[in-house]
């Protein structure tokens, strides 16, 4: 016993304990039932006087007081080669607690597959082995195009077609992540012609990009009729719907007219820009969740933007079997990962999806597209404007305590964004705090001598802000020094937005004014091949979705990415967190690196620095 607890686990030591013999793909017997959507698991296993059953197993794989041994209960150890472990971690990432069963569906037959290949005694229903008919059909299916679409396929979006068409014919929902501009919406109309006979597509998209669906439906397969929602008589027209119909329909109004949408026996969900639905709690993700439909497909550049919630949500609208509850995917892979740093749980949840979510990015697939190349632009305050800037934040240094100090977490971090955003806002210009400001505006003084600057070499340019009050500022300022421009925010309606793009594409303006949540999707906009961020964005995903209106299919020129940073201001810190966040993204998409959540000590920790 010294040498079990002085951590000496050698041979001797773990027998002196109670090794109860050794466990292997020959007696450990699964059996899977049918249960209405799912598929129930159950089994075990005997060694000498003792029956295990398969949830213990489950339980017990992580378990390894030492090399080559897992603890069945406690005191009581059994021998298990790392292959078999292995594989049995991956039946416990996939399979789900309800009440005292263990349930799959049918995301889970690779794995099961996998088991069967390393000689599990597996007894599957009849039921079961028509779903495995079907993802082995899948596999073999090697679809062209429809001669119907109008477009000529890329060689990596004949691939994403096809790898929809599989997955629809699997019967299990998938996201398509391609990085923004690569043409998911071509890809997902290509798979839409092929499923006409499955019944009318439902798209649910914002209301911004919902002219683009509707003009890209009739340019590349006009042999599908788009009608946008909220253009009809909605009662009325749900009621003849049919196949072929491809409705196009707001975020918004998919909350309002849930119950009626829910009454029409959809053929194909997509969900575009599926990171609204992010927030599982939403009403509006909630309600999307109930919306029936034959096969369902996400359509998003930032599958996550913050933290593994967020890919959790879009899941459980699109394969709510992959995951499960929340409780289990937090246990299991966000809390390891987010909190621990995990590195094997990162892999495992790699891994998991990976036959579900496809992401390609521009630099590995368009070999053609020219070079972005992203700068960031100090420039420092002038003395007046440092002189507020510091007031206000050792201000906010002296609320800290008070805030630190309240009882309700969730009003702590209301109270540090709200500092944070005043903050971030001084740093772009005093007068969106103080309205009574007339002093100078150094970044403003930067821009515009750039503008200038750009337009007398022939070049365009997009200027993004989160803040309609400060773009509101650059208006001014552009119209003072004779600037063209278009203006974009969430107050344009659809059709104006749409004109606007037009008339910038057609070379009318000198530059873009866009709000970075209007416009940093659904916008087609290579007539510019310059781009300039006025705020730092916490998650540098939005920045890049909002740079992808110029750097995409279609642009011949290189883009440049100007970033006006104030320095010595939290704009500093804003940057610092760019690497985490896209850790975030690259560490479970392709399996490397890190992934965080900011914590409010984090916040609080970016007032407190200079």
């Amino acid at each position: 016993w010294l040498g079990v607890f002085g951590g000496l686990w050698d041979e001797e030591s773990i027998q002196a304990l109670s090794v109860v013999g050794s466990i292997s793909a020959k007696n450990v017997q699964v059996e899977l039932t049918r249960k209405k959507d799912w598929f129930g698991i159950e089994g075990g296993f005997t060694l000498g006087d003792h029956e295990f059953s398969l949830p213990e197993l489950l339980a017990a794989v992580d378990s390894e007081p030492a090399k080559g041994y897992t603890e069945l209960r406690p005191g009581m150890w059994a021998k298990i080669t790392e292959r078999l472990r292995n594989r049995l971690r991956e039946l416990r990432d996939i399979s789900h607690k309800h009440r005292s069963d263990l349930e799959i569906d049918v995301t889970g037959i690779p794995v099961i597959q996998s088991l069967l290949e390393a000689e599990l005694d597996i007894k599957a229903s009849a039921e079961w082995d028509e779903c495995v008919n079907r993802l082995e059909c899948s596999k073999k299916l090697r679809p062209n195009p429809s001669k119907k679409l109008k477009a000529e396929l890329r060689d990596y979006q004949r691939d994403g077609y096809r790898w929809m068409r599989r997955l629809a014919e699997w019967g299990v929902g998938g996201c398509l992540a391609d990085d923004m501009g690569l043409g998911k919406t071509v890809q997902a109309l290509t798979v839409l012609l092929d499923r006409v006979k499955k019944g009318p597509t439902l798209v649910i998209a914002p209301t911004s990009i919902g002219f683009n669906w509707q003009r890209e439906t009739e340019k590349f397969t006009p042999s599908l009729t788009a009608h946008l929602y909220r253009e009809t008589e909605r009662a009325d027209f749900l009621q003849t719907v049919k196949n072929g119909d491809v409705v196009i329909c707001s975020y918004g109004l998919a909350l309002r007219d849930v119950e009626a949408l829910c009454g029409v026996e959809w053929g194909t969900l997509v969900l575009d820009e599926a990171q609204f639905i992010k927030n599982a709690r939403s009403k509006t993700a909630q309600a999307i969740r109930m919306i029936p439909a034959d096969w369902k497909l996400a359509l998003t550049g930032t599958p996550m933007e913050n933290h593994l919630g967020e890919l959790w949500s879009i899941f459980r609208t699109i394969s709510p079997g992959l995951f499960g509850s929340w409780e289990q995917f937090r246990k299991r892979f966000a809390a390891p990962i987010e909190k621990d740093n995990d590195p094997e749980r990162r892999k495992a949840l790699s891994r998991l999806i990976q036959p579900f979510v496809l992401r390609r990015t521009k630099s590995a697939v368009l070999k053609d597209l020219p070079e972005r190349t992203e700068i960031n632009l100090r420039v420092d305050l002038s003395d007046a404007e440092r002189q507020r800037y510091d007031e206000m934040r050792m201000a906010a240094i002296g609320e800290l305590d008070e805030i630190v100090g309240l009882p309700d977490t969730n009003d702590q971090r209301f109270r540090v964004l709200a500092i944070l955003t005043r903050l971030r806002q001084m740093a772009c210009h005093i007068g969106l705090v103080d309205d009574n400001w007339e002093g100078e505006s150094a970044k403003l003084d930067l821009l515009v001598g750039k503008v200038k600057e750009l337009k007398e070499e022939g070049h365009r340019v997009l200027i993004f802000s989160q803040f309609t009050k400060y773009l509101a500022l650059i208006r001014k300022v552009l119209e003072e020094n004779e600037i063209s421009f278009e203006y974009l925010d969430g107050k344009t309606t659809p059709k104006a937005r749409q004109q606007r793009v037009d008339k910038f594409q057609e070379g009318d303006t000198d530059a873009f004014l866009i709000s970075l949540k209007a416009g940093g999707t659904g916008l087609n906009l290579t007539a510019a091949d310059y781009v300039i961020h006025m705020d730092p964005w916490w998650n540098p995903a939005v920045e890049d979705q909002a740079t992808d209106r110029s750097h995409r299919i279609g642009q011949t020129r290189p883009v440049i990415v100007y970033r006006i940073v104030a320095s010595g201001t939290v704009e500093d810190q804003i940057l610092s967190l760019h690497a985490d966040k896209r850790d975030l993204v690259a560490g479970i998409m392709e399996g490397t690196q890190k992934a965080a959540k900011m914590s409010t000590d984090q916040l609080l920790e970016m007032i407190r620095q200079k």
